[in-house]
């Protein structure tokens, strides 16, 4: 089925997301596992015409129910597999790829999405991808709780820094030993939305936290940070 060109695609959000000031970013999502691959896309489907992909891992067997990758990309480099579903959404979109993990040598985008699944590798790429970027959200998944932490470059408190507890503090297992792709999408979802309030330069919920089990949801400082 060939796409209407005539028809411009992105009319419908136009209002919410400044195509003007969108085309002039990379984002950079490092770590495309359950929510970083639903950012990747998600930011593909706005039109951000240049994506960065970081990540070590490959494609396994639980991924494909967890992360929505598909039967073709098992033991593909999860780059190069989301990297496709990309092009296959927009084929206009600049992809860059790094199958390893990320270094400080790395130049990144405006905008960073962190969506690693602990708290040491979070701090690193804090501590080096911070003063190279104008916006920096993470994405923390639990179960069905989510976290999104939003911090933006004229933002100079250590609110950010005060969620980077120390690994051994950190619940046991890794954020994705319990996950499920509603969650993973709800989670990038409102990682987007701090992007695109962003854009439009409006003030960031610098701390969402949502549990979805409890029909909860928590602007500001999280009482339990054990995530």
């Amino acid at each position: 089925m060939t796409l209407n060109v005539t028809t411009n695609r992105f009319q419908r959000q136009s209002d919410l997301i400044p195509a003007e000031r969108l085309s002039q970013l990379t984002a950079t999502v490092i770590g495309v596992g359950a929510i970083g691959r639903q950012v990747a896309l998600q930011l593909a489907a706005i039109g951000t015409p240049r994506i960065q992909l970081i990540d070590f891992d490959r494609v396994e067997s639980t991924n494909i129910t967890t992360q929505g990758y598909r039967g073709q990309d098992l033991g593909q480099a999860k780059v190069d597999a989301t990297a496709r579903s990309i092009q296959e959404l927009d084929e206009s979109i600049q992809v860059t790829v790094t199958p390893d993990r990320y270094r400080a040598t790395l130049p990144v985008g405006e905008a960073v999405f962190c969506c690693v699944d602990s708290i040491s590798a979070r701090a690193a790429i804090w501590r080096s991808a911070s003063s190279h970027c104008q916006l920096f959200v993470d994405g923390r998944m639990l179960g069905e709780v989510i976290r999104v932490l939003s911090v933006a470059a004229h933002n100079a408190d250590n609110h950010y820094e005060s969620t980077l507890f120390h690994q051994s503090e950190a619940q046991t297992g890794r954020c994705t030993a319990q996950s499920t792709i509603y969650t993973a999408n709800i989670a990038a979802g409102l990682m987007l939305h701090q992007f695109t309030r962003w854009l439009r330069m409006l003030p960031l919920d610098r701390n969402i936290t949502v549990s979805l089990l409890a029909s909860e949801l928590i602007l500001g400082p999280d009482p339990s940070p054990e995530m």
